[in-house]
């Protein structure tokens, strides 16, 4: 939805039935598959002269996804079609995969800081389009946004709205947010912001779970103030005080962590409340609200189920700054082979993958990975994977047996 300052009169309405025709066409001609249609219609498997390839029941865009994209693209059409001249910009990445948004670059839409400086801002004028990517903004960014008189295609995600409702709702009640995420990623940001829009709230950003069991350790303990502080610099409000502000939290999280790690989260800070509190009145020093995406679940639902009878090896598409995706490499790893990659080209030959090591933060090579004789690949993907580069992997996977996709499908 197009959202106007005072300077932009009149709506703009970005899902007309004539714009979003177009840009329905535009979005299937970039993303869409039929041969992962076909294959999912055929129960999610394709095998050939030993070689099976089994699709995750759920995988690649999810809803919200699909919406910030139609937007962006929608945001295209219209301006081009009533104002060719008017500049639009998008916050850093529509969503976090390279192909998406090298698409979106060569729309023409220019690309500035998730969180634009003084001086970018001062570079805009009113009546310039800006797209709030689906991870959302900050608060500040935001303001400073509306009052240059920018106009805003906001396609923040609505569980990542959901988030921001129940944070600023602790806010109100002087309860600390205590988020279950990565402290730089934009959506977290965006997240830790909202709990400062009523300028007295506080956020501590816990990671995993011996970060929350440091926490938990120094809420019924006490400790080193300056060391808590220093262990967790950059993942906290500004003037939060551990010996204050965590006697009353709420927990929530970006909606792209693993369920179970979040539930966990929950359980232990609720634990420890209990036991300096008491359960009498654990209502007055703790809150939690499920917050976990329910695409993000369903993909790491379908992955388990898949793990349960573990193919050879898993391969997992998707960008390498993608939080859900990098989750279900986790997983991936904890069972079998694991190759994380963001489009077919990382497999060169069936002697040598380019692959994500998330460890290392870096791209590693791995050599004799892909076995000869009968074997199953398995395949998922993020929400923020577009089915083309899922279709692109299945093809390469074949071409490396001599395998023609387009001809085994025809049989």
């Amino acid at each position: 939805m197009l959202k106007e300052s005072n300077a932009a009169p009149g709506k703009i309405n970005l899902r007309r039935p004539d714009v979003m025709e177009a840009v329905s066409a535009q979005v299937l001609s970039h993303y869409r598959s039929e041969i992962v249609e076909s294959i999912r219609a055929n129960g999610g498997v394709l095998s050939a002269d030993g070689l099976t390839v089994k699709l995750a029941k759920e995988f690649g865009f999810c809803y919200g996804v699909e919406r910030a994209i139609d937007l962006a693209y929608a945001a295209r059409k219209y301006f081009s079609d009533v104002a060719p001249h008017t500049p639009i910009y998008l916050l850093g990445e529509i969503i976090h995969n390279p192909e998406v948004n090298d698409q979106i670059r060569n729309m023409g839409i220019k690309i500035i800081s998730p969180k634009p400086t003084d001086d970018e801002v001062a570079l805009l004028q009113s009546g310039d389009v800006v797209i709030i990517p689906a991870f959302g903004t900050e608060v500040s960014t935001r303001k400073k946004l509306e009052a240059k008189g920018c106009m805003l295609v906001d396609t923040t995600c609505g569980d990542v709205m959901s988030v921001w409702k129940r944070v600023r709702q602790y806010s109100k009640e002087h309860v600390t947010s205590i988020i279950h995420g990565k402290a730089k990623h934009e959506e977290t940001k965006a997240t830790t912001s909202q709990a400062r829009a009523y300028g007295s709230g506080h956020y501590l950003v816990v990671y995993n779970l011996a970060e929350t069991d440091y926490v938990c350790n120094y809420i019924m303990q006490g400790g080193d103030k300056h060391e808590f502080l220093k262990k967790f610099d950059g993942a906290f409000s500004a003037g939060f005080d551990p010996d204050l502000h965590l006697q009353a939290v709420g927990v929530a999280n970006q909606t792209t962590m693993l369920r179970g790690e979040t539930e966990e989260v929950q359980r232990r800070f609720r634990a420890v409340m209990e036991k300096k509190y008491g359960a009498d009145n654990i209502g007055s020093h703790f809150r939690f609200f499920d917050t976990i995406c329910g695409a993000t679940q369903d993909r790491q639902d379908a992955l388990e189920k898949m793990l349960l009878e573990p193919p050879n090896l898993l391969i997992v598409v998707g960008g390498y700054n993608s939080s859900n995706t990098s989750h279900l490499a986790e997983m991936g790893e904890a069972k079998l082979p694991t190759y994380f990659i963001k489009n077919s080209t990382k497999m060169e030959s069936d002697k040598l993958i380019h692959h994500y090591n998330q460890h290392l933060k870096q791209e590693v090579e791995t050599r004799d990975w892909l076995p000869s004789g009968s074997i199953t690949v398995g395949i998922t993907a993020g929400a923020s994977c577009p089915n083309n580069l899922i279709e692109d992997t299945i093809r390469r996977l074949f071409e490396l047996r001599g395998i023609s996709v387009t001809e085994l499908l025809k049989k």
